[in-house]
């Protein structure tokens, strides 16, 4: 995975996630909307052949609030693992 940053300003930030599609952004952009401080938060792909999500953060703290969606991101993946394991 590699990220482009596009706009960087303390209430928006932009970028690029190379090589991923939807379903890394959809789970993003659904944890993002969880923060109140959120105004906006939402991707597109131009062309599906070609992975290239640009996604749009507006917050009072953009990149806090990517840092704190990516964090319960990975808490929720954590727990789900730790389930799945005891399954086996």
């Amino acid at each position: 995975m590699e990220l482009n940053i596009l706009e960087n300003q303390p209430e928006r930030l932009k970028f690029e996630i190379l090589g991923e599609g939807h379903t890394l952004c959809n789970a993003l952009r659904k944890e993002l909307w969880n923060d109140k401080s959120v105004k906006i938060a939402g991707y597109s792909i131009g062309h599906a052949l070609v992975p290239r999500p640009v996604f749009t953060i507006e917050a009072a703290d953009a990149k806090k609030a990517l840092t704190e969606a990516i964090k319960r991101l990975k808490k929720e993946n954590k727990e789900l693992r730790d389930v799945f394991k005891k399954v086996k």
